[in-house]
């Protein structure tokens, strides 16, 4: 369905559309931390930066450390940094963190929140691994997200999938290379498109990077996270929000925004095959206050052009975030 003369695709629709396949997360950006409140409980102006309280997380390696205290980031390659300087690393071992669990549990990803109360889990690099799959039907059965920093790694694993009958190919693998083509640095969409156009009826190899486990983290593979999880993160006393552009803010997630977020990640996923809850927040932040679909298309272009988003898809976040605010959910 058009929306409109002005609307733009920088890449064409078939060529950025994945069903029901392959991607998930991404968050890079700079900025201070920021309060989202720009006047205090008295009526007056926040005191100066240097003055606010500091946000301080604490930290373990995911396969076991001791606990780190970490402060002072506003976006996820910012945090990495903190974590890998708590624990003399390289930010790049970093492969991406969960909340409150050492477990590689998808549904507890870090993405753009983190509950003002959580405790932070970084995954580092472990076993590489090369595996050639046959791709026996279109669809893989994959969804991949990444972390922010560069690396895409695989979320969720479709039941009864090509990929789910390779038993050596898990939730949390990073995806380094596909048939020799070093991707590091590749948005998940693409990863997706990727996977998507790689030739049926052929075999295809993958290179992957396992998430380091410890003794008591062996245990069966996991699907990854299930589409239909609420996803909840943060204790309900505020939530640090980490924004691809401007400053960090600290907020109270409305259950608007926790429903809205939920629906748009899912039809992400539906339409695109990746999950990424900052850029579906994003989304209903952009439409939360437009007044029909033509307005909200024009918003998204101007700021997510890039994704070059159907048509259809668009139309289908307009409905969700109406259904949202009316409580239809």
């Amino acid at each position: 369905m058009p929306l409109g003369p002005w609307r733009k695709k920088n890449k064409s629709t078939k060529e950025q559309l994945v069903e029901n396949e392959e991607v998930g997360s991404g968050h890079a950006g700079a900025g201070s931390l920021a309060n989202k409140s720009s006047v205090n409980g008295a009526g007056l102006p926040p005191p100066p930066a240097n003055l606010r309280p500091k946000l301080v997380f604490h930290t373990q390696l995911a396969h076991g450390s001791p606990t780190g205290r970490i402060e002072g980031f506003s976006n996820v390659k910012e945090l990495y940094g903190k974590i890998a300087e708590a624990f003399n690393i390289s930010p790049p071992e970093i492969m991406f963190c969960t909340l409150n669990t050492h477990k590689i549990d998808m549904d507890k990803l870090l993405g753009g929140q983190i509950g003002l109360e959580d405790f932070i889990f970084a995954h580092i690099r472990g076993i590489k691994k090369e595996v050639e799959v046959h791709k026996s039907e279109d669809a893989l059965g994959l969804t991949i997200t990444d972390n922010g920093a560069g690396y895409a790694f695989i979320k969720r694993i479709k039941d009864g999938s090509v990929v789910d009958g390779v038993k050596v190919i898990n939730v949390g693998d990073h995806v380094q290379c596909i048939n020799g083509h070093n991707i590091v640095g590749t948005r998940h969409y693409e990863v997706a498109r990727m996977l998507k156009e790689l030739p049926k009826d052929k075999m295809f190899t993958l290179k992957l990077v396992e998430p380091m486990k410890a003794f008591e983290m062996l245990e069966p593979r996991s699907k990854g996270a299930k589409p239909a999880s609420e996803n909840k993160i943060g204790t309900g006393r505020g939530t640090l929000r980490l924004r691809s552009k401007g400053p960090a803010t600290v907020e109270e997630p409305t259950e608007f925004e926790e429903k809205a977020v939920k629906k748009v990640d899912d039809l992400l996923e539906s339409y695109m095959g990746i999950r990424d809850t900052e850029l579906a927040a994003t989304m209903v932040e952009v439409g939360r206050d437009k007044k029909n679909p033509d307005e909200f298309a024009m918003a998204l272009d101007e700021t997510l052009g890039d994704f070059a988003f159907p048509d259809e898809f668009v139309f289908d976040v307009w409905g969700a975030i109406g259904d949202a605010k009316q409580e239809r959910f």
